[in-house]
């Protein structure tokens, strides 16, 4: 791909303005996070009540309660979310990710991961920063669509479902996203 300079600078500005965002989590800390993430939850059961058999099977699961994505040929999300075992938020975390190719517009949503082995859960804690990768199974229902059968009977390690999609990129992928632990 040829990378021309106004391309890298729109790129580069897109990138500082999603930083400057800051996605409206930060000053209370855990509990502006762990409010966000029971939130998300409430949206979540209320639209997808498919996904209340994840929670019931998982080992754990990640709530991201609001993602944002931008880019302009160079583009990056964040995100801060809650790490929840047994309804518990044990541990936060933060989502970044990179990307770069024909692209334009941005994007917020939310995403929940659930863990569904104690050894994915065990290797996700474990991590110094886990990426999302093949391993993850994604559900992706639309307004009013129930969860496919099975997706929640899925032997897939992690399943994710994104939803809450508004703004002006088409899809939402979780592929090359980074996790991290943090210290809100």
């Amino acid at each position: 791909m040829d990378m021309t300079r106004r391309t890298l600078t729109l790129g580069l500005g897109a990138m500082g303005v999603l930083t400057a965002c800051g996605n409206g989590i930060g000053s209370p800390g855990s509990a502006k996070i762990d409010a966000r993430a029971d939130a998300t939850l409430s949206q979540m059961y209320s639209q997808y009540p498919g996904t209340r058999a994840l929670t019931d099977k998982a080992a754990g699961m990640l709530v991201m309660p609001l993602v944002t994505e931008a880019g302009l040929g160079l583009g990056g999300a964040y995100g801060r979310g809650a790490l929840r075992i047994n309804g518990v938020t044990v541990d936060y975390y933060s989502l970044v990710s990179g990307s770069g190719g024909l692209q334009i517009g941005a994007q917020q949503y939310a995403h929940v991961l659930f863990f569904m082995t104690d050894d994915a859960l065990l290797n996700f804690r474990r991590s110094p920063g886990w990426a999302a990768g093949a391993n993850i199974e994604y559900a992706t229902p639309e307004k009013g669509e129930t969860l496919a059968a099975e997706t929640t009977t899925s032997m897939a390690p992690v399943i994710a479902v994104i939803f809450g999609q508004s703004g002006l990129r088409v899809g939402a992928t979780l592929e090359g996203t980074k996790y991290t632990r943090i210290i809100p």
